[in-house]
C-alpha cells in the first residue's frame, strides 16, 4: 500500500516509521476471579493484567499456567458467572472503550471462544469519574452497567443463557462510587453508595424492573454514612444484605419483615482499603486489605440466617493489594498494582513475627514504573535496564537484562584453570561422572560422591602432574588423556593405563581434538597426527606436515552418519583455515579469513540440520561458515564481533537442542532460529572456558570457569528478560547512572514524606550514602552533568516544596553533587520560584524546566568556587514537565499544551520558539528519534510521532509539528530513553536500526524501533494480512485497538506504526495460517521468507 503523511507530503526520514513491540509483559494485576473455567472439576484463577488475561490451574503444586493471551482492549471489568443450564463459569470482560464480550473455554480445542460481544457506549453522556463498573446478578438474570453519569445499562439474560437487547435507566445518584447486586432478592435488585454534593456518603437499593425498563425502590437505604465509605461488599444467602467498608468502619446492612432495617457496625483505625475476598461461599467471612498491605480478617457472626456481630482481626501483612482471590485451604491469591504479586498461606498459629500469613510464592510486578535508565555497565554493548518500581512500602530498583542466566547450583574457588572437560565413569554411561580441571603445570579431577558433592579423586592412568591438552571418552570404555609429552588410553572401569602415544622426540602436543574412536593432534611445527583408537590400542594411522604452525583444530560429526568424522578442520597462524579429509588427511578446502589476527577455536556444528564451521579469532572475531557436509566446501561467509579477548568454542545441549559456548570477554551463546544463526549473551563477566556438565545430581548443567571460580549452573531461557529486584521499601521516583564515578543517584520519599538522594554502587547497587533532603522538599528530576571549563562530573538534582496550600509548588532547589570518598557532597545550590520538573546538560550547561519556564544556567566560579547564574529563560507553558535536548534544539512536552520546538542561541544569549503541535494533547513522555522528528506519548493512551516542517515555504507552515503517526499503545508511558535490551553487534544490520525502550505504568517495558520504508511497507502487508486471519479474543478488533483515540477524538487505524507483538505471532500460526496470511500476501510468497523476516525483527528489537 502507498505510505503518505498526514499532511500528504512523502516523509523520507527513517524515524517516521517505526515499530512498537513489547519486550516485558505488563505484570500489574488489576482483576482476579476464581470458579470453574476451564472444567467444571477444575478451581481456576483468573487474572488480568490490563490488557492480558492469564488462566491458571490450582494444583496440589500450586498454581499451574494454562493459557496467556492478548485483549485488544484495556480491561476494566472482570467477573466469572454461570448462565442457567451451564455446568461451568462464563467470563464477562468490559474494556475502557465501551466493548464488552462475554468467553467460554472449549475443552478439546483449549481455545477462548465468544457467546456474545458488542459495544456499549453511548452518543451523549458524561463517562464516569470513578471508573467504569460492571456487575452480574448473582442469579444471572442481567448485567449492569455505569459507564456515564446519571445512567445505568441493563443486559438482560435469558433463561436459555441468551443475552436481550440492552437498555438504560435513568439513575438519580450522579457521583456514584460502588455499586453491586444483592444476593437473595426476588427481583434483580442494586445497592448504590454514592456522594451527595455536600460530600456526604450515603447507600440506597434499587429493584430492577425488566418489564418496565425501569428502577423500583430497593428493600433499604442507609444516610450518612463514613465520609470514606467507598467499597460495597453483598454477602450471598442465607445472610444477604450488604457490608459497606469505610476508612474508619464497616457497616452491614439488611432488611427483614421481622427485624426492619438491620445495621451492625465495627470502628477500625483509619486507613483506606483497597481489596477485598471472600473467604467462605456462605459470605461469614472476608479478607481486607488496606493501602499499607494490611491484611485483616473480616468475621459476620450469625445465627444462620441473621448477622449478630462483626468482628475485626488483623493476619498480618502482604504487597499491597489491588485484588483478593480466595482459593482453597488457606491458601489466598494477592495480586498488586503497586508490588509484587503473592500467593499466600493463612495459617491458624501465630509465627515469631506476629503475622498469619506466610508466603507461599511471588510473582515478579514491574509496574508502576516510574522512571528508568539504560546503562552499559560491562561495555558490552547492550543495554541494562534500570527501573524505578513500586509505589510506597513496595518500592524497588528492578534491574532488567536480555539474555541467558545462570543458575549457580555449586560453585568453589579455583583460580588459573587452563580448561576443562567432562568424563562418563563408562561409554555406555548417560551422566557425566567426572570433571576434569587442569592447570599451568598439574591436572585435578573432581567427582560427585554420594552425597551430591564434588569431592578430588585420581584415576591411575591420568597424569596429575602435567597440563592437559585435551581428554574425552572413546570406544571400548575408554578414556583418553592428552598431555604434551604423552597420549594416555585408560580403562574407565579399572583407572589403569592400557596403552600409550609419545610424539617424536623434540616435539610437544599444542592441541588436541577427538571424538569416538578417533583423534587428531598437533604435534608442533606444523605436524598433523591421525589416530584410531581400538581396544587397548593407539594406532597412528596418518600424520601430514603442513606449511605454517597449527593454532587449533576440531573433528566433530557434520554427516550423515553421527558416530563417524570424515572431516577435520585446522586453524593456521598464517590466518588460514584448512578442511581435510579423514583418515587420508586429504586437503578439501583452504580459507583465507584475511587480516592479521591467528584464529583461536575452530568447530564443526550443526544447527537445524545445517552445518557450520565457526572460527573464533583472537580479537574476538568470529567467522561462520555454511559447509557441504560432503566436499567440504565453504560458503555464505559472515563475521562479527563477540568481544575483544580471544574466543573459544563449545558444545552443549539445552532442551534436547544443540548450542554453542563463545567464551570470552563477552561470554554469548550460539543458537540457531528459523535456519538464522542468532547470538545472545550470558549474563556473566569474563569466561575463560566451559564443557558441559550432564551428571545426575547436576542435569543439563554447565562447567564454567570465571574470574578466579568454577561454577557449575543451568541456563535460563535464551532471550528471555532476567530480573533482579533490589528491595528500597520507600518510594523511587528518580535515577541517574554517572559513568565517571559509577554510581547511581536515586531519588526517593518514605513514608513520613521525606525526601532523599540515595548514592547506590552501579555494579553491586548497595546504598553508600544518603543525601537527605529538606522538611517538606520532595525530589522531582537528577541529571549527570559536565560544565564547560571544569572536568569534574556532578549528579544535579531538582526539587520542590510541596505544601498542601499550594495548587503547584512556588519553591523548589538545584543542588549540585558531587562524589567523593563514596559519598555526596553539596557543592552548590540555586533556589528556584517552581517545582524543578527536569533537568537536562547542554552544552557545557544545565537547562531547566522550573513549572511553566525554560531556564538555561551557566557554571560560574567566584572566589574559587562555583555556582549556577541564570543566562536566558523561555515563557509561554502551563508546566513543561518534560524537557530532551538534541544539538541546539529543545523539545518541550506540556502539561496540556502538547509538544514544542524551542532553539537556542548562544551568540544572542536567547531561546526562541520554532514550532509547536497546536493540539491539546497531554503529554506523559516526549523523546528525539532524528533531527526532524519526535516521539510523545499521552494520557490517553496513544504514541503520536511529530515531524519538523523543515522544507516548508512559508513560516506558518514551519512553525507547525505536523503528526507524523499515530499509535494506540494502551499503556501509560513514563519514559523514553535510547538504548537496546539485545547485544548490537558492529558487524549486524540490526546494528543500523535506531531503538527506544519505553516503561510504563503496568510494568510494561517495551521496544520503539524505527525502519526503513521498504521494510515498513512490507511488515504493513504482513500486519494487514494478518488482521485478516488472526482474530482478536473476543471478537475485539486489532485496527480498532491501534486506531489513535482520545476525548477529542478518535481515527480509523493507527498510522505509520507497525504492532509487533501482532507480527510477532506469525511464528505461532499452524502452517495452514501461515499459508494462509502468505497467500494474501503474494500468492508465490513462501511463509519461510516471512518467517526469517521476523526472527530478523524480533533479533533488532527484543
Amino acid at each position: 500500500p502507498p505510505l503518505a503523511s498526514l499532511s500528504g507530503r512523502r516523509l523520507r526520514a527513517m524515524s517516521v516509521w517505526n515499530y512498537c513491540v513489547t519486550a516485558h509483559k505488563p505484570t500489574n494485576v488489576t482483576h482476579s476471579v476464581v470458579g470453574h473455567f476451564t472444567s467444571p472439576d477444575e478451581l481456576n484463577l483468573i487474572i488480568s493484567k490490563c490488557t492480558r488475561i492469564e488462566l491458571h490451574m490450582l494444583t496440589s503444586e500450586g498454581l499451574q499456567p494454562i493459557k496467556d493471551v492478548p485483549i485488544y482492549g484495556r480491561i476494566a471489568t472482570m467477573e466469572l458467572f454461570r448462565p442457567p443450564g451451564e455446568k461451568k463459569d462464563w467470563l464477562f470482560i468490559l474494556t475502557e472503550r465501551y466493548q464488552f464480550c462475554v468467553l467460554k473455554y472449549n475443552e478439546h480445542t483449549g481455545d477462548l471462544e465468544t457467546k456474545v460481544k458488542g459495544p456499549v457506549n453511548e452518543k451523549v453522556g458524561r463517562p464516569t469519574d470513578q471508573g467504569q463498573i460492571g456487575v452480574i446478578d448473582p442469579e444471572c438474570r442481567v448485567i449492569g452497567l455505569h459507564l456515564y453519569d446519571g445512567h445505568f445499562k441493563v443486559i438482560p439474560i435469558g433463561d436459555k443463557g441468551d443475552f436481550k437487547d440492552a437498555f438504560n435507566i435513568r439513575l438519580e445518584e450522579l457521583q456514584v462510587i460502588d455499586i453491586d447486586f444483592l444476593h437473595g432478592c426476588p427481583r434483580p435488585t442494586i445497592a448504590v453508595l454514592y456522594q451527595d454534593p455536600k460530600e456526604m456518603r450515603h447507600i440506597k437499593t434499587y429493584e430492577v424492573n425488566l418489564k418496565e425498563k425501569d428502577f423500583a425502590e430497593g428493600p433499604f437505604s442507609q444516610l450518612n454514612l463514613d465520609p470514606g465509605a467507598a467499597i460495597v461488599i453483598p454477602v450471598p444467602m442465607p445472610l444477604g444484605g450488604v457490608l459497606v467498608v469505610g476508612e474508619s468502619n464497616v457497616v452491614y446492612l439488611n432488611y427483614s419483615k421481622v427485624h426492619g432495617q438491620i445495621m451492625k457496625a465495627i470502628s477500625m483505625n483509619l486507613t483506606v482499603t483497597k481489596a477485598y475476598g471472600r473467604v467462605d461461599a456462605d459470605g461469614s467471612r472476608y479478607l481486607l486489605s488496606d493501602q499499607n498491605g494490611l491484611l485483616n480478617l473480616l468475621a459476620l457472626d450469625h445465627d444462620c440466617e441473621h448477622v449478630t456481630n462483626l468482628k475485626l482481626e488483623q493476619l498480618g501483612k502482604t504487597s499491597s493489594a489491588s485484588t483478593i482471590s480466595y482459593l482453597d485451604n488457606g491458601v489466598v491469591y494477592i495480586g498488586s498494582c503497586t508490588g509484587d504479586s503473592q500467593l499466600v498461606k493463612l495459617n491458624t498459629d501465630m509465627d515469631a513475627e506476629g503475622s498469619f500469613v506466610e508466603v507461599v510464592d511471588t510473582y515478579t510486578n514491574l509496574g508502576p514504573i516510574v522512571d528508568l535508565c539504560v546503562v552499559d555497565l560491562e561495555h558490552q554493548g547492550q543495554g541494562l535496564v534500570v527501573t524505578c518500581s513500586g509505589v510506597g512500602k513496595d518500592g524497588s530498583l528492578r534491574i532488567v537484562r536480555n539474555g541467558i542466566g545462570i543458575n549457580e547450583q555449586a560453585t568453589v574457588e579455583l583460580p588459573g584453570i587452563k580448561g576443562m572437560w567432562s568424563l562418563r565413569s563408562g561409554s555406555q554411561e548417560v551422566h557425566d561422572q567426572y570433571l576434569l580441571v587442569t592447570f599451568i603445570c598439574e591436572t585435578r579431577i573432581l567427582a560427585i560422591n554420594a552425597e551430591d558433592e564434588l569431592d578430588e579423586i585420581e584415576i591411575a592412568g591420568f597424569a596429575s602432574d602435567e597440563q592437559t591438552v585435551f581428554c574425552f571418552n572413546t570406544c571400548h570404555n575408554q578414556l583418553v588423556q592428552v598431555t604434551p609429552n604423552l597420549v594416555r588410553l585408560v580403562s574407565a572401569p579399572t583407572g589403569q593405563l592400557v596403552n600409550q602415544w609419545t610424539p617424536p622426540a623434540g616435539f610437544q602436543i599444542n592441541v588436541a581434538s577427538g571424538h569416538g574412536s578417533q583423534l587428531l593432534l598437533a604435534t608442533g611445527g606444523g605436524n598433523l597426527v591421525y589416530i584410531e583408537i581400538g581396544e587397548a590400542e593407539l594406532r597412528e594411522v596418518k600424520s601430514e606436515k603442513l606449511d605454517k604452525e597449527i593454532s587449533c583444530l576440531d573433528m566433530h560429526p557434520i554427516g550423515p552418519n553421527p558416530d563417524e568424522v570424515t572431516m577435520a578442520v585446522v586453524g593456521l597462524w598464517s590466518m588460514e583455515v584448512c578442511i581435510f579429509a579423514l583418515p587420508a588427511l586429504e586437503l578439501l578446502v583452504k580459507e583465507n579469513l584475511g587480516g592479521e589476527v591467528i584464529p583461536r577455536s575452530v568447530l564443526f556444528c550443526a544447527f537445524e540440520g545445517t552445518p557450520y564451521l565457526l572460527v573464533a579469532l583472537g580479537d574476538g572475531h568470529l567467522f561462520n561458515f555454511v559447509v557441504d557436509p560432503m566436499s567440504g566446501v565453504l560458503s555464505d561467509s559472515k563475521k562479527i564481533s563477540l568481544g575483544t579477548q580471544p574466543i573459544t568454542l563449545s558444545k552443549f545441549r539445552s532442551k534436547n537442542t544443540t548450542h554453542v559456548f563463545a567464551a570470552s570477554d563477552r561470554p554469548t551463546v550460539i543458537y540457531s532460529s528459523n535456519k538464522k544463526l542468532l547470538y545472545s549473551n550470558v549474563n556473566l563477566r569474563e569466561v575463560s572456558h566451559m564443557c558441559p556438565f550432564n551428571s545426575a545430581s547436576f542435569p543439563d548443567s554447565m562447567a564454567i570457569s570465571v574470574e578466579n571460580n568454577l561454577t557449575i549452573g543451568t541456563t535460563d531461557d535464551i532471550q528471555k528478560l532476567h530480573i533482579r529486584t533490589i528491595k528500597l521499601n520507600e518510594q523511587p521516583r528518580r535515577i541517574c547512572h554517572q559513568e565517571t564515578s559509577r554510581t547511581f543517584a536515586v531519588c526517593t520519599t518514605d513514608g513520613n514524606d521525606n525526601g532523599f538522594v540515595r548514592l547506590m554502587d552501579s555494579q553491586t547497587f548497595e546504598m553508600i550514602h544518603p543525601y537527605t533532603l529538606e522538611s517538606t522538599e520532595f525530589p522531582c528530576s537528577v541529571t549527570s552533568c559536565s560544565f564547560a571549563d571544569d572536568p569534574n562530573t556532578y549528579f544535579v538534582v531538582g526539587t520542590a516544596y510541596v505544601r498542601m496550600e499550594e495548587t503547584e509548588p512556588t519553591r523548589g532547589r538545584i543542588l549540585v553533587l558531587s562524589v567523593e570518598d563514596d559519598k555526596l557532597h553539596l557543592v552548590t545550590e540555586f533556589e528556584t520560584k517552581g517545582a524543578v520538573y527536569n533537568l537536562n546538560a547542554f552544552q557545557g550547561k544545565l537547562l531547566a524546566g522550573i513549572n511553566a519556564r525554560i531556564q538555561l544556567f551557566r557554571w560560574a566560579q567566584c572566589d574559587g568556587t562555583h555556582e549556577l547564574v541564570p543566562e536566558c529563560s523561555h515563557h509561554g507553558n502551563i508546566l513543561a514537565l518534560y524537557v530532551v535536548v538534541r544539538g541546539d534544539f529543545i523539545i518541550v512536552g506540556d502539561l496540556m499544551k502538547s509538544m514544542s520546538l524551542l532553539m537556542y542561541k548562544a551568540e544572542e544569549g536567547v531561546i526562541e520558539d520554532r514550532a509547536r503541535d497546536y493540539h491539546a494533547n497531554w503529554l506523559t513522555a516526549v523523546e528525539v528519534l532524528d533531527d526532524d522528528t519526535f516521539l510523545a506519548a499521552e494520557n490517553s493512551f496513544n504514541l503520536i510521532t511529530l515531524h519538523k516542517n523543515a522544507d516548508a515555504t512559508t513560516d506558518e507552515e514551519r512553525s507547525k509539528l505536523e503528526v507524523a503517526g499515530e499509535y494506540h499503545l494502551g499503556e501509560f508511558v513514563n519514559r523514553f530513553r535510547h538504548g537496546s535490551l539485545v547485544m548490537r553487534l558492529p558487524d549486524s544490520e540490526a546494528a543500523n536500526i535506531p531503538t527506544l525502550i519505553y516503561g510504563t505504568v503496568n510494568g510494561v517495558i517495551g521496544v520503539i524501533a524505527s525502519l526503513p520504508q521498504d521494510l515498513y511497507a512490507m511488515l504493513l502487508r504482513l500486519q494487514t494480512s494478518m488482521n485478516k486471519v488472526v482474530h482478536g479474543v473476543g471478537g475485539l478488533s486489532h485496527a480498532q485497538w491501534r486506531s489513535f483515540s482520545n476525548e477529542h477524538r478518535t481515527s480509523e487505524a493507527a498510522q505509520n506504526f507497525i504492532d509487533g507483538d501482532l507480527i510477532e505471532t506469525f511464528l505461532d500460526l499452524t502452517r495452514d495460517e501461515m499459508e494462509e496470511v502468505n497467500h494474501i500476501i503474494l500468492e508465490h510468497l513462501r511463509f519461510l521468507l516471512i518467517g526469517c523476516l521476523v526472527a530478523y525483527i524480533i533479533h533488532i528489537s527484543v
